[in-house]
């Protein structure tokens, strides 16, 4: 027996994205955290929320060119301990919408072990997989057209879409830029319930 899923719009999704130091989760600093709730179908830009982050681990200087983020702003940011609580705090019960799952999940389950606080491993949506899968739907319709997999770029694929361009790489414009294009996304897959989108 299938077990049922909840309406896609029963739920409250924490878009987050993180600004971290470099790109390996094993070693690389989370450096800022932004995250926005979607609940009902809306963004809660009220409910955001954003911090910086005192690195604890490797600062590639290459990475902050893409962030802009300089040790003297992160100095005095709170501890990683402390962040990890406030978005432990906010996934209780909720789903994580991220803008791919590969990057961020990793680098939030080190910084969960690192703090000393279980992981609950939260329903994740990744918008990068509905881009990839509403382009597998779109050739399936119009198979004559090229097959290329679209960009997954996060400004790309919503300038694709007609969304608004953001300032990217920071990371609470990144997780609103990413809630916009899970509700486009979410349309245009005709997703029902959760299930339809994981």
């Amino acid at each position: 027996m299938l077990f049922s899923s909840p309406a896609w719009d029963a739920v409250v999704y924490w878009s987050l994205d993180l600004e971290t130091g470099g790109l390996d989760p094993r070693r690389d600093a989370i450096l800022a955290v932004g995250m926005v709730p979607v609940r009902a179908a809306h963004v809660r830009l009220g409910e955001a929320y954003q911090t910086l982050v005192r690195p604890e681990g490797n600062v590639d200087p290459r990475s902050i060119a893409a962030h802009q983020l300089v040790a003297g702003e992160t100095r005095d940011a709170p501890p990683l301990a402390d962040v990890v609580r406030e978005i432990d705090r906010r996934l209780d019960a909720h789903v994580l919408l991220v803008h791919h799952r590969k990057l961020d999940v990793p680098f939030l389950r080190r910084a969960f072990r690192a703090a000393g606080v279980r992981w609950r491993e939260p329903p994740v949506v990744d918008t990068v997989e509905l881009l990839l899968r509403q382009a597998r739907r779109a050739h399936r319709a119009h198979p004559e057209l090229p097959s290329d997999p679209p960009s997954v770029n996060l400004s790309a694929a919503r300038e694709r879409l007609g969304l608004p361009g953001y300032a990217a790489h920071d990371a609470l414009t990144d997780a609103v830029a990413t809630a916009e294009l899970f509700l486009v996304l979410r349309e245009a897959l005709g997703a029902r319930t959760l299930r339809d989108l994981r």
